[in-house]
């Protein structure tokens, strides 16, 4: 099985960390407009927020996995609650690859798998090179215009 780039555990552990400042900053709005939270506890609590989430960016990290197999796309992921995913090529919609801002910064890519089935069945795969992502991109395609033909249900 295929592991992710390490460059994408800072991507995890920024947005953590971003996401910390959110709520540090309503922290300061909650003192100042409606009761006082000492400096300490809402730093504390920032800084508790950046560990948890640098934590849990390496352990996704070393868990998150895919594999092309014969018939489906195979993911492992998730640190609390694990998720086995298989993608049966025959339901491949179409395959994107996105590099958002940060991402393209990092040098990184990502492969969205839209998939026939109810809403938020779609998969991503994040964390791949540029050229990895477009040849997996490419090499989705082909699997699912393959298994058209012999795997339609």
């Amino acid at each position: 099985m295929e592991s992710l780039h390490p460059r994408v555990r800072f991507l995890w552990a920024g947005r953590s960390a971003i996401a910390g400042l959110v709520l540090l900053g309503l922290l300061v709005a909650v003192d100042r407009l409606f009761v006082a939270v000492p400096l300490e506890l809402a730093v504390g609590g920032w800084v508790a927020l950046v560990l948890v989430g640098a934590v849990h960016a390496v352990l996704a990290h070393r868990i998150w996995r895919f594999a092309l197999e014969d018939d489906s796309l195979f993911l492992v992921r998730g640190v609390v609650t694990r998720t086995d995913t298989s993608v049966p090529y025959v339901r491949v919609q179409h395959v994107d690859t996105t590099r958002g801002p940060v991402e393209r910064t990092a040098g990184l890519a990502s492969v969205v798998v839209y998939t026939a089935g109810s809403r938020g069945a779609d998969i991503t795969i994040p964390g791949l090179r540029p050229d990895r992502a477009t040849e997996l991109r490419e090499r989705l395609r082909e699997l699912a215009g393959e298994s058209e033909a012999t795997d339609a249900v």
